[in-house]
Order: C-alpha cells, then structure tokens, then sequence
C-alpha cells in the first residue's frame, strides 16, 4: 500500500471502486461480491508501530468495518504487532514493542546497543521472519457489541472535529505525569 488510504468513513461503496489502493485491496482478497469467496483465512493488517503507523491501522479498520463487516464478524481480520525497539548486546537481542518492554530490557542488558525502528522498512528480512513466525504477536480483531460499531466510528472517524479534538486533548498524557 502507498501512503495513508482514504478515510472511506460514511462514504458510499463506489468509492471502493474509484479508490485505486482500495479496490485493489478488495479484489486481492476475493471479496467483491461476498466473503465465499475470500482467498486467505487470515487477513493481516501489518503497519509502522509509530503513530502514522497506528492512523494507517484505523483507516484500514475503517474500510474493513465500513464496507466489509462480515469480514471481522467471522474472525478473519488481525493486527500484526511490530516492534518499536531492539534491545541488544553481543549476546542477546531482545525486541521491544513497547517503551516500557524496552525499559524491562535495558535492565536485564548490561551495555546495550538500543535500535529505535522507524518503521517496518529499517527492519531487515532475516529480522522479520521473527515477527511473522512462531514468536509473532498477532490479534485478533473483534466486535464485543455489534450495535457500537457505527457509533465508534462515528466519533472516531466521522466528522466530529471538535468533539474528538475535546476528546484527545482531555485523555492525553503528557510525558511530565509518568
């Protein structure tokens, strides 16, 4: 995928068709007309674990939710988690998807080398095969209360500014409280 995809929320399902990334999506998986004839058991959505990352992710949630519900309804749609730091030394690498997992490795590392991943490109392939193998973190992507769906997307996604600006800047943390 180039860049970040539409935000595809509240729009009609043509805009699937004029959308070049987002039919292509829709015809690689084989769900044009419905989910029989879906080509993968698994549909993965893997993405950067920074914030363009994380905003690529709900727009992707998004078109899945929006236009192919059916698609999480029956448990084929997961995340892959990635990680945001290597933690290292000559003996060990311990990879890090959060700043705290990155703190527990810093303490059990003595000299460390620390790799902070700006994204999945800087990680080479032999070291991805760890993320999309045995060790990998993927989850499954649900829906606890099917009538909150719309309503979620609404407010996260809809066109709400100063509602989900209110929203951010009441929840945010800033690094001066941790």
């Amino acid at each position: 995928m180039r860049g970040k995809p539409l935000n595809c929320h509240g729009l009609k399902r043509d805009t699937v068709y004029k959308n070049e990334e987002l039919y292509n999506i829709m015809r690689a998986l084989g769900i044009e007309d419905d989910l029989d004839t879906l080509r993968y058991n698994r549909v993965v959505i893997a993405t950067d674990a920074d914030v363009d990352g994380m905003h690529i992710r709900n727009l992707l949630l998004t078109y899945f939710l929006h236009y192919f519900e059916e698609l999480v309804l029956r448990g084929h749609l997961y995340i892959l988690e990635t990680p945001l730091f290597r933690v290292r030394d000559k003996k060990q690498t311990i990879y890090c998807f959060s700043e705290a997992e990155r703190d527990e490795a810093l303490a059990k590392i003595g000299k460390p080398e620390i790799t902070r991943f700006k994204g999945l490109g800087e990680i080479n392939p032999k070291e991805f095969d760890r993320f999309i193998g045995e060790e990998m973190r993927l989850k499954q992507v649900t829906i606890p209360n099917k009538g909150s769906v719309q309503k979620t997307l609404d407010f996260y996604m809809g066109r709400n500014t100063p509602e989900r600006r209110k929203f951010i800047v009441d929840e945010l943390i800033s690094e001066n409280t941790w």
